[in-house]
C-alpha cells in the first residue's frame, strides 16, 4: 500500500491521554488545529495511516493482533518542550512504550512512515501537542499555565483508530472521528 496526498479520509493512531486534559484543554483548543478538529488531547503512534476507505477487517484483525501482544503502560509528562518555536508540547518521561508501539505499526505498514518519512523514523519524538504555529507569546503564555498544571499520568490500555478530512491545506477545522480501538493486553493482569 501506498500512502496518497489527496485523501479524503486520513486516519491516525492515536493514545488518548484523558488525564491532561484540564492541563491542556482550554489551550489547545486554541493553539491545536487538532484540538479544533474534535481529536482529544493524545500522542500519535502513526500519522497518516492507511485511508479510511483502504482499511478492511484484516487490517482491524492485524492491529488487535498487534497491539494485544502490548502491556498497558503509564504516559507521565512533567514538564513542556519545543520544537523550534513554533510547536510546544508535553515531554513524555518515557517514550519507549510509544516509540516500539510506532516500530510495530511500521514494520506492519512500511508503506506508512511516521509522518510520511517527513522525519527519519529514528528521531520521532513521541509528544502531547499543546500548541503549533501561533505567535511565540501566545505560546509562551501556554506554556506558563501548562506548566502549573502539571504533572499528567495516564494509564495508556488501548490504541484508538482516528479518521478524517486531509489536514494539509485546509484553513478551517473538519471533523475527525473515533473509529475504533485496539486493546494492549500482553500481561494485563487485570484481565481487561
Amino acid at each position: 500500500m501506498e500512502a496518497t496526498k489527496d485523501v479524503d479520509h486520513e486516519t491516525a493512531l492515536l493514545l488518548r491521554v484523558p488525564g491532561a486534559e484540564r492541563a491542556v484543554e482550554e489551550h489547545r483548543r486554541w493553539l491545536d488545529s487538532a484540538a479544533a478538529d474534535g481529536i482529544p488531547a493524545h500522542v500519535t503512534v502513526l500519522y497518516p495511516f492507511v485511508p479510511a476507505d483502504d482499511l478492511r477487517e484484516g487490517d482491524h484483525l492485524r492491529l488487535e493482533e498487534l497491539f494485544a501482544q502490548q502491556q498497558p503502560f503509564s504516559l507521565v509528562g512533567r514538564r513542556t518542550s519545543w520544537f523550534g518555536d513554533r510547536v510546544l508540547f508535553v515531554q513524555l518521561e518515557k517514550p519507549e512504550p510509544v516509540r516500539t508501539l510506532t516500530a510495530q505499526v511500521a514494520a506492519a505498514y512500511p508503506g506508512y512512515p511516521p509522518y510520511a518519512g517527513a522525519i527519519a523514523h529514528e528521531d520521532v519524538l513521541p509528544h502531547l501537542t499543546v500548541g503549533h504555529d501561533h505567535p511565540l507569546p501566545a505560546l509562551r503564555e501556554a506554556e506558563r499555565e501548562v506548566l502549573a498544571s502539571l504533572p499528567v499520568e495516564d494509564l495508556i490500555d488501548h490504541v484508538e483508530l482516528w479518521s478524517g478530512p486531509a489536514v494539509s491545506g485546509r484553513t478551517t477545522p473538519r471533523l475527525w472521528r473515533h473509529i475504533r480501538s485496539y486493546r494492549l493486553e500482553a500481561g494485563d493482569s487485570l484481565g481487561r
